[in-house]
């Protein structure tokens, strides 16, 4: 078992004080980055912890070369917090999940689900898409944590964000491939929607919702750009009749046992973080 340092459990639940300015943004744009959400202790060492964890679940090895293009966007593994204890204290880290909250301006955050996205040296393109094409969410109150495991400078492939899309209709309904690349990518260019490629640094992390489109670029290195998410959703999400099979999936995999019409409340749901004076 991997013992947490105390300087490092700490950082996990001390609050990170967003600014109005800060949320307003976010409502405004559906995405945010946020420099020193981490330090370089807390980042270096869930990098090993989740690279190791990776590594136990990781068992396809086929070549790069014979992958579709999501295959050759990266290597994804999914709710590693039910695997490893040391990950299960990041993933329900409240710094992490207050963030969230305040973002989405609801009274709490309950975990939709996590993964692991691990884009190789020579890795393709992640295409546009939008998140919640996958998710029987009844609401748009969903937002992902994109945290880096590392600095990552354009040449590894960080996020790429369309601020604003989330109010764009047209290619809510495609799997991400390449044909969502293509769709969204013409349709982008025709709106005034700011097209954000920046790079991470070392403890930056980025939230985004999940109507947001936004895809990342290729891994030009020898490198593996090693990235964890987290998806939180209201803590008061209701799941909805599905609209698609991805949906009926996700409904099978990530909430199990949920009733249509009711709040998503499942042993893999829990709540992560809500307001003191609800919580009282």
């Amino acid at each position: 078992m991997t013992t947490i340092p105390a300087s490092i459990r700490e950082r996990l639940e001390k609050p990170f004080q967003l600014t109005s300015d800060q949320i307003q943004f976010y409502q405004k744009n559906r995405f945010i980055k946020l420099k020193q959400v981490f330090d370089e202790e807390t980042i270096s060492f869930f990098n090993d912890v989740i690279s190791k964890q990776v590594a136990l679940m990781h068992h396809d090895n086929t070549p790069l070369e014979q992958r579709s293009t999501y295959g050759k966007a990266f290597l994804q593994l999914f709710n590693l917090w039910r695997e490893d204890d040391a990950v299960k204290t990041f993933i329900f880290s409240e710094r992490l999940a207050k963030i969230a909250t305040d973002l989405m301006q609801v009274d709490g955050v309950r975990i939709y689900h996590d993964q692991a996205l691990f884009k190789e040296g020579g890795g393709g393109i992640t295409p546009w898409h939008a998140d919640q094409y996958y998710w029987p969410l009844e609401t748009d109150k969903t937002v992902t944590a994109w945290i880096p495991l590392q600095a990552t400078p354009l040449e590894l492939g960080p996020l790429e964000f369309s601020a604003g899309s989330h109010q764009i209709v047209e290619g809510r309904d495609l799997e991400i491939g390449d044909e969502s690349e293509a769709v969204i990518q013409r349709k982008l260019k025709v709106t005034n929607f700011d097209h954000i490629i920046e790079a991470f640094d070392l403890g930056e992390v980025s939230f985004h919702s999940g109507w947001v489109f936004h895809r990342a670029g290729a891994n030009s290195t020898n490198q593996m750009r090693k990235v964890m998410t987290i998806i939180y959703m209201d803590k008061d999400m209701v799941l909805k009749n599905p609209d698609n099979k991805n949906q009926i999936n996700d409904w099978n995999t990530w909430c199990p046992g949920a009733t249509i019409g009711e709040v998503i409340n499942t042993p893999l749901n829990p709540i992560l973080y809500q307001n003191q004076d609800i919580a009282n």
